[in-house]
């Protein structure tokens, strides 16, 4: 019995969690929130006159090739299902308020990652493949006239981007927001149990 009161004290002993502001970290989560919206809305913006400029191209330009138009066809529809995913997550960031239910809130936020985490994992590398292999197609017509040495070069420099931006700026990127978005979780999953 002596060593169950002792374990008690030791147990009761222990220093207790801090105490979460409900208002701090609310008001932590919306400014963490606001900074990934207002980097995909500037995003959107970005892709939306890249896409215009791709669909005057694609429309207002006389190729020869079909080849080259399809290229560009790839490109445009790619950069569409691009900014399509964008605005899909800029809307779902940005129509709940954290303040007016945190447990739903906290639920939609789990809900946006793992979908996030899934559907980027597999559309990411979709992307880039179909914008590589489009301007690859675009660039046949392109450089018809051009150098072997200068189409070499304009061929690797495709392929070179294609590896950078898929083995080191995707995770980079990714692992950013995901680090925010966890810290964001973890947050608002600390205030619920401090509740519960």
């Amino acid at each position: 019995m002596k060593d169950f009161d002792h374990l008690m004290s030791v147990w009761q002993g222990q220093p207790k969690p801090d105490q979460l502001s409900v208002d701090e970290v609310l008001k932590q989560v919306k400014k963490g929130i606001r900074s990934i919206t207002q980097k995909l809305y500037w995003s959107i913006v970005a892709m939306v006159v890249t896409v215009a400029f791709a669909f005057v191209v694609t429309f207002f330009l006389a190729f020869k090739s079909a080849v080259t138009t399809i290229g560009i066809l790839i490109v445009l529809v790619t950069m569409l299902m691009y900014l399509s995913l964008m605005v899909r997550h800029y809307h779902i960031l940005s129509k709940r308020d954290a303040t007016l239910n945190p447990a739903e809130y906290l639920d939609s936020l789990k809900a946006y990652q793992k979908n996030r985490s899934k559907v980027i994992g597999w559309f990411y590398y979709t992307y880039i493949l179909l914008l590589s292999a489009g301007l690859a197609m675009y660039f046949i017509e392109v450089l018809e006239h051009s150098s072997l040495t200068f189409k070499i070069v304009t061929y690797t420099s495709i392929g070179i981007w294609f590896l950078f931006t898929t083995f080191y700026l995707k995770p980079r990127m990714f692992k950013n927001e995901e680090e925010k978005l966890n810290l964001m979780i973890d947050r608002l999953v600390r205030l619920k149990e401090q509740f519960d």
